[in-house]
């Protein structure tokens, strides 16, 4: 049986972390990144304000759209969202069918002010060391690729260096192992990461299923601003909008639009 898009993602980060062990240890690297200060969970802050919070999202490509965004200027990318006055920024690391890179994330860090997520696919504690390395507030724990154990484990990394851990699912089951594993931030994913496609209300569907107390960010398939206000009448706490703002050749006026209408 052929591996799932997730898999391969999966298989690819873990060749990633075994190089990056032999450049540099895990006791080296954990070292270096608890010797930092520790993060103030902004990115939890970020999302617990007033209304629906957007996270604004940095990528050049996608498995399912493929190169999004030919000239990918995301220097001038992060300033937009920056002026813009966006809540949070996920940015891809993820090199093989996102086209992402540390190198990039560094420089969206160094413009702008917002919180930010690492977004790639964790599967090894050294990538939320890395994370803290790279100036992030959040790291990405999905769920679907790891065990309960594994969960909270990342968990208690993120932790130990102040980030917020946005948990991912995509069904009432992994939400309820996100509740079990102590998760104060839950994503549900409107795309199946498994084969990539999308289903647009899953997000809304599993609302009531989220743990009690957390944070609830919804992710993938909002293009449009009609698309938040069913997602903040529902009580979404956040959306993540990646594709829809890479496009946009205004971002600025799409997040005012998009932010008038969850006001609605």
């Amino acid at each position: 049986m052929a591996e799932t898009i997730l898999e391969q993602l999966a298989a690819s980060a873990r060749v990633r972390v075994a190089h990056a062990r032999e450049e540099r240890p895990l006791e080296e690297v954990a070292a270096q990144a608890r010797a930092l200060p520790m993060r103030a969970h902004a990115f939890a802050s970020a999302l617990a304000g007033e209304g629906l919070a957007f996270i604004c999202e940095v990528k050049k490509a996608s498995p399912s759209k493929g190169v999004i965004d030919p000239v990918f200027d995301y220097r001038a990318i992060a300033r937009a969202y920056e002026a813009a006055g966006v809540d949070a920024v996920s940015c891809l690391t993820e090199p093989t069918r996102f086209l992402g890179s540390d190198d990039v994330f560094r420089a969206v860090r160094s413009e702008v002010t917002a919180p930010m997520l690492r977004k790639d696919f964790t599967v090894d504690p050294y990538q939320i060391y890395e994370a803290r390395l790279l100036g992030a507030d959040a790291v990405l724990l999905i769920c679907a690729l790891l065990t309960d154990s594994e969960l909270a484990d990342g968990l208690a990394v993120a932790d130990e260096l102040g980030l917020d851990a946005l948990v991912e699912a995509h069904d009432a089951a992994e939400l309820a192992r996100a509740a079990t594993v102590g998760a104060r931030i839950v994503g549900v994913n409107n795309r199946d990461l498994h084969d990539f496609s999308v289903e647009s209300h899953r997000a809304v569907a599993l609302v009531e299923a989220a743990p009690q107390g957390a944070l609830f960010v919804a992710e993938s398939g909002i293009r449009e601003s009609a698309d938040v206000r069913g997602l903040s009448a529902a009580g979404v706490d956040a959306v993540l909008v990646g594709e829809a703002f890479m496009r946009a050749d205004d971002k600025a006026g799409l997040l005012a639009a998009m932010r008038k209408e969850a006001a609605r």
